[in-house]
C-alpha cells in the first residue's frame, strides 16, 4: 500500500555531528567559562613590576629592606635641613619607620621565628 505522505528526508549524519559539537561548545561556554587571561603587558606609565608567583614572605622581606633604605636616606636628609623642612623630613622618616614596623610584624605573622 502506498503512503499518502512520504517520509521526511533523513539529514546527513555529518550535519548532526557538527550541530551536536556546536551545541556542546555553546553549552560549555556558558556552564564552564574559561577565566579571562590577564593582560601581561604593563601599562606604558608603569616602570617597575613585581613578578607573579612570588610568595608573601619574599615580598614582605623586600618591602622591609626598601623601607629601611628609605628610612636611612630620610634620616640623613633631615639632619642637613633646617626648621620646618627638617620637621617635614623627620615626619616622613617616622612614616617610613611605621611602615617598616608593619612589614616586620606581617613577616612575623607569616613565619614566626
Amino acid at each position: 500500500m502506498d503512503k499518502l505522505i512520504p517520509d521526511p528526508p533523513v539529514p546527513p549524519l555529518h550535519l548532526d555531528i557538527a550541530a551536536d559539537a556546536h551545541a556542546e561548545r555553546v553549552i560549555d561556554s556558558y556552564l564552564n567559562p574559561k577565566p579571562a587571561q590577564p593582560d601581561k603587558k604593563p601599562p606604558p606609565d608603569q616602570l617597575f613590576t613585581v613578578v607573579e608567583g612570588v610568595d608573601a614572605e619574599s615580598l614582605l622581606a623586600n618591602l622591609s629592606e626598601t623601607l629601611a633604605s628609605a628610612n636611612a636616606m630620610a634620616n640623613d636628609l633631615a639632619f642637613d635641613l633646617e626648621d620646618s623642612r627638617r620637621h617635614v623630613a623627620l615626619g616622613l622618616q617616622q612614616l617610613i619607620e611605621l611602615g617598616l614596623l608593619l612589614a616586620n610584624r606581617a613577616l612575623d605573622v607569616i613565619d614566626p621565628r
